[in-house]
């Protein structure tokens, strides 16, 4: 009878904890899958086509950085009661404060002009037209935020993440084609690389492959996502969890993309070079027998499209809450239009200018892209740096600033992205400064 009420007790605990984990999921999946966003996409397939198996080993020290920068979000949100944009200001003053909300806002938009160009793009290959897309991916992405309630919303947008699972399939689609390699050369490549050379692009896929898991904007929305849940210090325990959840999908799903365009691509005979995520998607058909091949295309547009609907769901909404932080605007999501009018209108602005980028004739679309990226991981640094700092203020964090343990670590990946940002902002701008070792 003893074991029978001690068995019954551990099950009503885990069952306790079960409902109160289901509760607090939310911020840290939703952050995580969205940062694999169009560009993400692109980026990732263009590594496995370039490099194979080779660099998967980086998504061993991704899981890791990514877990303990957002982990942070988690505990400052809680505790605080506020926002990043908030939290910079009281901690650091206005000028600083104006800085990083300024900077957030132009990288930011440009970053949501890279998402609609990878919708149009992936809608394309459905026959869709820019114009119709952008006019009724706008649309959707207004009339997810208007259902007055933050809960509505994120139940919304994880049903739009368990889409960015499609790439599992398409990766095991492309490792049975004739010339694919074993599943053992897959699993080498997380901890045994080779045939990898120093070279500038080598350095450039591996800062950019770094640079779309680790963002700006993932830690202003995820703490203002926080509080606008009414999570408290109760909760972060499982709130750590769902953000290491959350990271370990986010790298996943990034390392079967790189399988799957490695096994179509880089190990074909010829090796097929790519350059973005729509060529991905239709270079696949005439690799696999009929009917798969445009089962894995559409898979693809369709893992391409959630992707930047995603990220410009999030996107767009960690400027509307930082904004109306700052500004003292009501700022959430279960205020109605009416209550909340400048919060709604800059989300709608923000969307609205930033689509119609696409519809520019001759707009220099991949020259954003490539600006976007040397912007963002400029602002990366400084971000991490308020981050930490304001973790380790007792004024606002108590008993809950960071451990020695957690600041080694945190100031450890601090000063591995300052030094990789940099690079990567050089190699961009002069592509040939690393050319005597290519």
């Amino acid at each position: 009878m003893y074991w029978i009420n001690k068995s019954f007790h551990y099950l009503t605990r885990l069952r306790r904890q079960l409902l109160i984990f289901l509760a607090v999921l939310g911020p840290g999946i939703i952050v995580m899958v969205a940062d694999n966003d169009a560009g993400g996409i692109s980026t990732y397939a263009v590594t496995g086509s370039k490099y194979g198996f080779s660099l998967l080993w980086i998504f061993v020290l991704l899981v890791p950085m990514a877990y303990y920068v957002q982990e942070m979000t988690v505990r400052l949100g809680a505790v605080t009661k506020r926002g990043h944009a908030e939290a910079i200001f009281d901690g650091f003053g206005s000028f600083w404060g104006w800085f990083s909300l300024i900077d957030l806002g132009i990288v930011n938009w440009l970053t949501l002009v890279t998402e609609y160009i990878g919708m149009t793009a992936a809608l394309s290959l459905f026959g869709i037209p820019p114009l119709i897309t952008i006019v009724g991916v706008t649309v959707i992405l207004f009339g997810v935020v208007l259902s007055g309630k933050y809960w509505t919303f994120e139940k919304m947008t994880l049903f739009f993440c368990a889409f960015n699972l499609v790439y599992i399939p398409a990766a095991i689609w492309a490792m049975q084609m004739p010339t694919a390699p074993a599943w053992s050369s897959v699993l080498e490549g997380f901890y045994r690389p080779h045939g990898v050379s120093f070279s500038a692009d080598l350095v450039f896929i591996l800062l950019a492959n770094v640079g779309t898991t680790i963002a700006p904007w993932m830690i202003f929305f995820q703490q203002s996502a926080v509080v606008d849940k009414g999570l408290d210090i109760n909760d972060v325990k499982f709130g750590r969890i769902e953000t290491f959840v959350g990271s370990v999908v986010t790298c996943l799903v990034a390392a079967f993309i790189i399988i799957a365009t490695a096994a179509a691509f880089f190990y074909h005979k010829p090796p097929i070079t790519i350059e973005d995520a729509k060529q991905t998607a239709e270079a696949l058909v005439p690799l696999l027998p009929a009917g798969e091949g445009d089962m894995a295309r559409k898979l693809f547009a369709i893992g391409l499209f959630d992707a930047g609907f995603l990220g410009a769901l999030c996107i767009s909404l960690s400027t509307s809450w930082a904004f109306g932080e700052v500004f003292g605007w009501a700022h959430s999501l279960n205020n109605k239009i009416k209550d909340a009018p400048w919060f709604y209108i800059l989300y709608l602005v923000m969307l609205l200018t930033s689509g119609g980028v696409i519809l520019i004739p001759r707009a220099p679309l991949v020259t954003i892209t490539m600006f976007v990226q040397v912007v963002a991981v400029t602002l990366l640094p400084s971000a991490l740096v308020f981050l930490l700092l304001l973790l380790n203020d007792e004024g606002h964090m108590g008993e809950h600033v960071n451990t020695r343990a957690q600041n080694i670590a945190n100031w450890s990946i601090v000063i591995v992205v300052a030094i990789m940002s940099t690079v990567f902002a050089f190699t961009t701008l002069f592509p040939n400064l690393f050319a005597a070792g290519a």
